[in-house]
This record gives C-alpha cells, structure tokens and sequence, in this order.
C-alpha cells in the first residue's frame, strides 16, 4: 500500500518541542485555561469531489491550536489546500499543520483526501488533541456527521450495503424457528429426557465421580427429591453445577421439569482470543467477561496481552516494558512511551479510555485464580518475533537509561526494509541477538512463576510467531551470517530458526508452547519432528477446502494439535454485517452468530485419517483496533460467540434433530432466550437488524425475533425507540422520502435497514 511521504521538518518548524518541555507543559495547572478546539467531520459529496472520497474537518478556537493530531485507521492523507500539511507520526496517527493556526481567525477549514473511502463508523478519524503553540496537549471535542449520510456518500458501499429487501428475506428464513424450551440452552446438550414432576431450586444436591473416556463427561439427574451430579472429574461437576444453577434454574425461575441429561464437549478447547494490547480493558472487565463465557463451557482464555502497540503485564526486572510499552501519546522520539495509536487523548499517564494500562502481577495472579475457578484456563500471549514493536522500544529505553543490553531485541546497524501486515517498520526482534533469547527467557520464566505463585496449572504460552514480513533481517549482517551457517535462506529460514530454538526452550521448561499457522507453514519434516512435540496448539486462522491449500490438513499431517480459528467463521472482530453503524473490521468478510453456527470443524477440516496430529477444538479471535471501550467489545462478542460455543461443544448438530430448520431454532434461542439473559446480565449485545421491502404497492417490515418492536421514520431521519410503531404494512405516501426502520429488544436499539 502506498504510504504518506513524512516530513519531519515540516512537522519541526511547525512546532516541536522536546520530551522534557512537554512533561513539564502537560502537567502545568495553565493547560486547563487553554480553549478547547472543537472540530466537526463530514464526508463531502462525490459529486463536488469527482469522486473522490474527502473529509473535511472544520475546526473553531483554532488560537490555542499550533498542530492538530488525531487517530484514524491507517490510510494514505493529503491535504487539498496548499500550505496545509498532513503528516504520519506512525501508521493510524496524523498531525495536520498550517499556517491557517497562525492567522488569527477562530476558524479554519481542511480538506483531507483519503485514499480509502470511509465506510463504517470506525473509519472515521477521532481522538482529536490539539498541540498548543507553548507545547500543551488539549482536547478537541468532536462533532461527527451522521454515519449513515456519510457512507451513503460512496456508492460502492452502498451496493455493499444488505439492502432491506435482503434483510427482509433472511429475517423470513431465520424467524421460522421454534420456541425454546426449558432445556434448551448454548451449547445445547447432548441429551435430555424429560421425567415427571418438577426440580426445585433449594433441593437436595449430591455429586460423585465416575469413570467416563471424556474428562468433562457428566449426568445431571433431577427429580422432585433432588439432583445427581455424576461427573468424570471434579471439573466437569463443577461445570454441571454452574450449569444448574445459571443456565437451568436462574432463567425458569428456580424451577425444572424433572430430567436426565447427558452431556460432553466434542472438543477439549472451546476458546476465545481477546486482545488488551491494542486497546486496553481492565481487570475488573476481563473477570466479568470470564464469568459470562463460563456459562457458555468455553474453556480457553487465550490472553493476547502484548503486540506492536502495548505490552500489557508487568514483568518483574523489566519495568521498561509497562513504563514504556503500556503508555501512549504524542511524542516525536518515543524515548519515553509509545506514540498514540488507534485511541487517546496525547496524554500517556491518562486511564480514561483504552490506550494505556496493564495488569500488575498481582492483578495477573488473581485474574489467573478467578479463571481457574469458572473453569477457564488462561493461554498469554508474547507475540514474537514479528508483533514486537512495545517489546523492542521498550528494551531500547533500557539500554539508554541503564547501559544494560542483555535484552536488547535488535542489532545495530541492520538496515533491513520491511513494512508488516500494520505497516509498522520497526516491530521484529532480531533471531540472530542473544538479548531476542534472554528476553523470551525471562518473560516465559517469570509467567510461569505468577502461575506456581496462583496455585494454577500452566496451560502453555503462545509465542505468535505470525506476519514476519517479506525482508526482514535482509539488512543484518549477524542475521545474515547466522542463516548462512546453519544452512538455511531469508526471511522464512530464519523465522524457522527462531520458532525451533523456542520450541527447545519451552520443552526443556516442560511449558507447552502454542503459536499461529505460521510457526509450521511452509517447513520440512524435520522441522516438524522437533516443533510439533513441544506444541500444545496452533490457532489456524486460514483454511481452504481444497486439501492441498488447507493449512489445517498440513498442521494434522505434520503432527500438531490444531485449533480451527478460522476468520470467516470465528473472527469476532470482523462487522456482523456490512452496515456504517457498526464496529468492526470486514477484511476477512463478515462474521455474525449464524455464520459461526455454521462453522462445523469436519467441513473447515475434514478428518484425516492416519494423521499424527488432531483437531483439539475451536477457538474465536477477538482483536481490538476498534474498540473503545467495554461496551463495544461486549457487542462485537455477544451473541456472536454463541455460534462459536455450539460448534466447539457440539462439532455435529444436535440441536433440532426433529426437523431441518436448525438455522432459524437457533436464531429464535438466541434473541428469544439468550439474548434477554444477557440483558439481565447487564451485558452490552448487537442487535439484528429489521427487513423492509415493497410488495402489492404496500411497505412490509418483517423483525428477525417475534418479541422485538419495529420502529421506522419516512422523512430520512434515523429512528430511534421511539419512532412511530410498525404494526402492519401501509403505503408510500407522497412526500415520504428514505423509509428507515431500526428494531427495538430489550431496550436496545438496532443498526437502521433503509429503503430508498
């Protein structure tokens, strides 16, 4: 992709300051007499653009203004006007400069032209911050041009768009479902037969443990005298119990039909992904969101708590990791802590939002205590050696301010050119330096250490080990050497190096070691012969059903355990559809619950047989670069991750065996009955949204759950909950302009369907 060209002299004369004069500016009691700056954002019309896609940033009190900085997903900026200059202080952070700041006036307007168009709400720009011309960081507040009148400004998204008559086609499909029952629930069980009379809550309850092939193997028997908990482990009576009491008795008012059921889980790992690295979430947040995917038996908490943009866990002996690395803002060197990326205010001591925190160790141990006991184990993860940038910037502080190298992660005087899947230059740790070894060392050493100190088995570490970009360590003349001498070639060869000496590491250690498709992609038996040993799992994101590209079916015949992470099915972050409303990336195409319903593992993979390696599970991902706040992450993954839940409990169907309907029941389980749950959980969710089409001269609006209300407006005007109520179909009248329609449930309120 091509880049914008940097200028930092431009940026210089404009107004630099250095690190010293800004922490002594951002604490001054004068930065609060600094006017606040409030800048207001459209999209232009194609029309007046010759279609091309320009936002125009109209920004007032412009006299406390010597630059204007602010985030927005990397794109290539120019600016219209000639003196007006946009500058990339890192890939996704932009500082316009202009002699307009100067000129007196309170107002002044830009023209930025992006190479992209913008097509959801989280591509728009935000965390605007002013530099003041004494060097003080201020806030800008924002003002956004609706979303809907913006997108609608590019008509490939537009065609992109479901149309409302699609809506109203799909919602037909999937209404069609059942009614659940009592018993049914996500993951739904492997068997239920029904007795006579009633369970009660507050009734006797006794557990044994049986013997059973699969570990988390247990029968729940219920009768009016009591419950039986036969479980294979002291695990699986305990998730029989959380079963009981959270998903059975809780939401039917404390009272079952009497009942056996049987139930185990296809897979041993049932996991999420979720990213604190990119933007931050708390401790208390992270405990919240296990106890919610406790009650749907995943498994798995894989912690990605480190990558090019923050490092979110104290290390002990290496506080340069969370000084530098958990900290973001304006800066120019980075001596200090990391420019601002994604989400900020320029401040980097700031806790509102999500660009800088991290787990103490002591929160870390308690957090790994509060998993074990909901029954959930907690994989982290320390990218490397590509996703390093925190982790590099970090060592380098070190080195200024204590002379100490042995954890330094690169080697001076490489000039290798590279630019990686984020666009960064500088994120890779170096497999020819022994500080990349020491430091990997002592990270593995001192998790593991946090775990004995919890009284919490260690699952594994992942390593990444994924996206080492096209020439890295071309320009390093060790990395080079160290390649020529162990006979292998280039980027892929020394990637190859470095996963093995891990690999050696951590089987030493008795640590298992997890990693992404990339850690075996591409490599020989013999690699695989010392690597897949020491593996626990390999999350393969990307799979294709012609068996000679599926990555899943080389990591199977190369002898590893694979986890199906696919991201057309199990990637939480992408949009659940392609509406402007909504957060999420759509790279990898769209994801909602049904399409991660829809993901069974033997069509992802079909079973190999012979093969020394096995599908362990399922897992979703669940990265961060637009989210914001709790809230957000909580909608991207609920109820998405239900689809997620029934494939990695039950890989084949079991929920609706009486009929072929399987889509539209568990559409209806969902928004009937797991989606109110989640309300009273006090859980943010995404909401479907309504269908609208025009059939007979009459308008027609359909809602994907029977008990949601349907609320709509005709003068092109975004409904909310309290438009005017769709009961039945009506007219287009003359003078009704775009029909909009939102659906409202449990009282949220959904994206808006729109008919021209």
């Amino acid at each position: 992709m091509k880049r914008i060209n940097m200028s930092l002299m431009a940026v210089a004369n404009a107004a630099i300051m250095t690190l010293s004069a800004f922490a002594v500016a951002a604490a001054s009691p004068a930065a609060s007499r600094e006017k606040e700056p409030e800048v207001r954002w459209e999209i232009l019309p194609p029309e007046t653009t010759a279609g091309r896609c320009v936002q125009r940033l109209t920004v007032t009190g412009i006299d406390s203004v010597a630059k204007l900085c602010f985030n927005q997903l990397p794109r290539t900026l120019s600016m219209a006007s000639e003196g007006d200059t946009v500058t990339e202080l890192l890939a996704g952070y932009y500082a316009i400069t202009s002699p307009k700041f100067a000129s007196g006036a309170d107002k002044a307007v830009f023209d930025v032209e992006i190479d992209l168009p913008v097509r959801s709400v989280a591509e728009a720009p935000e965390s605007f911050h002013a530099i003041t011309p004494g060097g003080r960081i201020i806030q800008a507040k924002l003002v956004r041009q609706d979303i809907l009148d913006a997108s609608a400004s590019d008509p490939k998204w537009t065609k992109w768009r479901l149309s409302a008559d699609s809506l109203y086609r799909l919602n037909e499909r999937i209404s069609a479902g059942r009614q659940p029952g009592p018993f049914d629930i996500v993951p739904s069980f492997k068997s239920v037969k029904v007795g006579k009379g009633k369970f009660k809550e507050g009734s006797p309850l006794k557990s044994r443990i049986i013997e059973h092939s699969n570990p988390e193997y247990y029968r729940l028997t219920l009768t009016p005298e009591g419950a039986l908990i036969e479980g294979a482990s002291p695990a699986a009576v305990r998730m029989a119990e959380r079963t009981l009491r959270r998903r059975l008795l809780e939401p039917n008012g404390g009272e079952i039909p009497s009942a056996v059921i049987e139930d185990y889980p296809d897979y041993p790992h049932r996991g999420v992904m979720i990213d604190i690295a990119r933007n931050f979430q708390t401790p208390a947040t992270m405990r919240r969101l296990a106890e919610l995917l406790a009650d749907y038996r995943l498994n798995r908490l894989h912690f990605h708590i480190t990558d090019d943009e923050a490092w979110r866990l104290e290390i002990p002996g290496l506080p340069e990791l969370t000084e530098v690395g958990a900290r973001r803002g304006y800066t120019l060197d980075e001596k200090d802590f990391l420019k601002q990326i994604f989400a900020g205010d320029g401040n980097p001591d700031s806790r509102e939002g999500t660009a800088n925190g991290y787990f103490t160790r002591r929160e870390f141990i308690s957090f790994l205590q509060h998993c074990d006991s909901l029954g959930i184990a907690v994989i982290p993860e320390v990218e490397s050696p590509g996703h390093a940038r925190a982790a590099v910037k970090a060592m380098e502080a070190r080195l200024r301010n204590t002379g100490d190298d042995t954890y330094r992660l690169i080697i001076p005087g490489d000039t290798s050119r590279y630019t990686s899947a984020q666009l960064y230059h500088d994120n890779l740790m170096n497999p020819a330096a022994p500080g990349t070894y020491r430091f990997i060392e002592k990270v593995v050493d001192e998790i593991a250490q946090m775990y004995r100190e919890a009284g919490v088995p260690l699952p594994g570490i992942h390593l990444g080990g994924d996206e080492v970009p096209d020439g890295a360590w071309d320009g390093s003349p060790e990395a080079v050497a160290l390649a020529d001498s162990l006979g292998v070639s280039g980027r892929h060869g020394l990637h190859g190096v470095y996963v093995r000496k891990v690999a050696d590491m951590m089987r030493r250690k008795g640590i298992p070691l997890y990693g992404w498709q990339d850690i075996y992609t591409g490599y020989d038996d013999t690699h695989h012969r010392q690597v897949a040993p020491a593996t626990g799992g390999v999350n393969c994101w990307v799979t294709r059903l012609d068996p000679a590209k599926n990555v899943a079916i080389k990591g199977l015949k190369g002898g590893y355990p694979v986890i199906l992470s696919n991201v057309n099915y199990f990637y939480l972050d992408m949009l659940y559809s392609p509406d402007p409303q909504e957060r999420g990336l759509y790279w990898g195409g769209f994801v909602d619950e049904l399409k991660a319903f829809s993901g069974y593992p033997d069509s992802i993979c079909p079973p190999q047989p012979g093969a020394p390696g096995r599908i362990i599970g399922v897992q979703g991902q669940l990265f961060a670069e637009t989210i914001r706040d709790a809230a957000m992450m909580h909608r991207l993954i609920f109820p998405k991750v239900l689809g997620l839940a029934e494939r990695g409990w039950n890989g084949t169907p079991t929920y609706s065996e009486a009929d072929f309907n399987i889509e539209a029941d568990f559409n209806i389980l969902v928004g009937e009955k797991e989606i109110p749950r989640l309300e009273r959980e006090g859980m943010e969710w995404h909401l479907r949204m309504p269908g609208i089409t025009e059939r007979g001269g009459k308008i027609l609006m359909n809602s994907p759950y029977p008990s949601a209300e349907i609320r709509y407006t005709t003068d092109g005007t975004v409904p909310d909950a309290t438009s005017t109520l769709y009961r039945s179909p009506f007219t287009r009248k003359d003078g009704m302009k775009e029909i909009r329609a939102v659906l409202v449930k449990e009282g949220n309120v959904s994206g808006a369907a729109m008919l021209p």
